[in-house]
């Protein structure tokens, strides 16, 4: 009777385990990730686009492939996607941001600067993760187009049936 453990701690101490290690297993801990040139980088997808974005503190100016993103997305809603993390994060004017995209449509290459500037937020400030992951916008939207099928007109569509 007297070999019984009766806490948890010399349960732990009898495998040989120390409770520094179990913690660390917990919270994984964050850091900020920059460049030589004080810039944060992420990758962001969408469809068929991949969006490279580089965020540095600045005034607030946001450039796709060497243009103004007014002028690269011209729509309006495109406009407020590619804003929404910056905003949700509170830090409207405080960064410029810096990407290149290439591939997919509008739609889908919004969306990819949209998940690559949320990316590098996290990347320059560690602590605006949980902001931005309770908004959805660390989330990579794997939704892609569906391959067409042998057999079938397109990928579910089959050809027109005729009886004779």
């Amino acid at each position: 009777m007297s070999d019984q453990l009766q806490s948890l701690e010399e349960l732990g101490s009898a495998l040989g385990s120390d409770g520094a290690q179990g913690e660390a297993q917990q919270q994984p801990v964050h850091v900020q990730k920059l460049d030589a040139q004080g810039r944060a980088y992420a990758t962001g997808k969408r469809k068929d686009a991949v969006a490279r974005v580089w965020v540095r503190p600045g005034t607030g100016k946001i450039q796709i492939n060497k243009k103004d993103y007014t002028d690269y997305f011209a729509r309006p809603v495109l406009q407020m996607v590619i804003r929404q993390p910056i905003v949700a994060a509170d830090r409207d004017g405080q960064f410029d941001v810096i990407a290149t995209v290439s591939g997919g449509g509008l739609s889908g290459q919004a969306g990819a600067v949209r998940h690559g500037i949320s990316k590098a937020l996290t990347h320059y400030e560690p602590e605006l993760r949980p902001v931005l992951k309770r908004g959805g916008f660390l989330t990579r939207d794997s939704r892609v187009v569906e391959r067409k099928k042998y057999g079938r007109a397109k990928a579910r569509r089959s050809f027109q049936f005729s009886k004779r």
